[in-house]
């Protein structure tokens, strides 16, 4: 994927005029000009003449490459392409630089570097011989990041030089890039729990079209209709002729709701419980997206990722692909939140359908009965919660505590298939434990806990 390139940069360009030239002296620079001044003076004092035309000297060559330097009339264009935009935390990505001399003359020594967050890694720096005209020079680095966010690559930057090394020179191109580090994901069993046919499965149903106001059960008979699906009951008591309305698949939903509350987790960092929260929330959204369902994301403080409906549910299967990139994209940035409580969410979530997949912090009792309430308009539900307090220290064979331990039976009881999730637990193991819903499950995988309940 090609990100935007800078424009031509053209080193005569004048900012700063001839003093911004005279800034670029190196510390070669400034010694031999010092030299030359402290020389020039003693030869004066002492009525050296040699030792004038030395100091003369010591002075003039920096003040000349400095000029030479500034009136260069060259010109180079850049450009930056990085492969690919959009990477896992923890993944590399290369990012491909190009510089092409689009002067008539060749161009100096010139030092190449990009301007990179701290995090990608070192600011990368590279020695391009010269230039012919028309020539061209790729050079490429690679970054990575094992934190998820938004990162802006660039100015890209050229620093010219004199073949004294007595002055530098920077000039700088205007346009950015961005580089997107999005959770990690981690692919789920595909499974045929008992709700399939209510919003799993392979994410379709049937039900009735709904073509417009006119197509009422049974409506009238249009050109070009099927006569045998002329409904002759219907026909009869109307007077014309009626059809039956042919039925057609409509795509399953999923809504993922990720908890961020700040006051339900405790640390940071990419092995906080945050973080599994959110790469939980983005392996689930993921693996929906490949199954054919509609998805979409829900957090804590009521707000919807961009979707491609009203809802904010992903489009057609054609366009799955780009809205899941978005939605991936809001978990790049996603932050906690200072909210206390997740009454927000239960208003957007109060007229769903389908399946809700749920990404729980320390719930106390009141929340647990909150979160309890969503699921009465969903076909099925599971949640995820994970003890803040246990990610903290790092207590994986500890039981859940009693907060936690009742916020569980609450969900449970309301018909929720929860979930404990343990320190350094896989969320492929979980997944598979609530598919089968406690039901003839063998003993918990380490860094798990026993679920009950199902996904329908």
């Amino acid at each position: 994927m090609t990100a935007g390139a800078p424009g031509p940069v053209d080193d005569s360009d004048s900012k700063g005029g001839l003093r911004a030239a005279l800034g670029g002296l190196t510390t070669r620079g400034r010694s031999f000009l010092a030299a030359g001044v402290a020389a020039t003076v003693c030869a004066y004092v002492l009525g050296q003449g040699d030792l004038l035309r030395v100091g003369l000297l010591l002075a003039v060559l920096p003040l000349v490459c400095a000029t030479v330097l500034y009136r260069t009339r060259y010109r180079v264009a850049g450009s930056r392409r990085l492969s690919p935009s959009r990477v896992p935390a923890g993944s590399e990505a290369r990012v491909h630089l190009r510089m092409d001399n689009v002067s008539r003359m060749n161009t100096a020594l010139l030092m190449l570097q990009d301007r990179v967050p701290y995090v990608l890694g070192p600011r990368p720096r590279f020695v391009l011989d010269r230039v012919e005209p028309g020539g061209v020079r790729e050079v490429s680095y690679r970054v990575r990041s094992d934190l998820r966010g938004r990162y802006p690559l660039g100015p890209l930057q050229l620093r010219l030089s004199d073949p004294f090394g007595m002055c530098e020179l920077t000039r700088s191109f205007s346009a950015y890039d961005t580089l997107v580090v999005v959770p990690r994901t981690e692919p789920l069993p595909a499974l045929r729990p008992a709700g399939e046919s209510s919003g799993y499965g392979d994410g379709r149903q049937r039900s009735l079209a709904l073509a417009g106001e006119d197509d009422i059960i049974p409506r009238g008979y249009r050109h070009g209709d099927d006569l045998r699906r002329v409904h002759w009951r219907s026909t009869a008591r109307h007077g014309e002729l009626m059809v039956r309305r042919e039925e057609q698949p409509q795509r399953a939903r999923c809504t993922v709701l990720l908890d961020t509350r700040r006051i339900a987790y405790q640390g940071g960092g990419p092995g906080s419980a945050f973080e599994w929260a959110v790469s939980g929330a983005a392996s689930a959204l993921m693996h929906m997206v490949e199954r054919g369902l509609a998805v979409r994301l829900v957090t804590d403080e009521g707000t919807v990722a961009p979707g491609a409906d009203a809802d904010g549910f992903t489009g057609s299967p054609q366009d799955s692909a780009d809205t899941a990139g978005l939605v991936m994209d809001t978990l790049a940035v996603v932050d906690h939140s200072d909210g206390g409580g997740l009454s927000r969410a239960q208003d957007v979530l109060r007229g769903g359908d389908g399946l809700l997949v749920a990404f729980l912090g320390t719930l106390d009792e009141e929340q647990a009965t909150l979160v309890a309430r969503m699921r009465q308009r969903s076909r099925g539900a599971v949640a995820f919660v994970l003890d803040g307090g246990d990610w903290t220290h790092g207590r994986q064979d500890a039981g859940p505590a009693p907060a936690v331990s009742e916020g569980l039976r609450l969900l449970r009881e309301a018909g929720w298939t929860a979930v404990a999730v343990r320190p350094g637990a896989e969320l492929a193991q979980l997944w598979q434990q609530a598919g089968q819903g406690g039901s003839g499950a063998s003993a918990p995988a380490a860094g798990t806990t026993g679920v009950s309940g199902g996904w329908s």
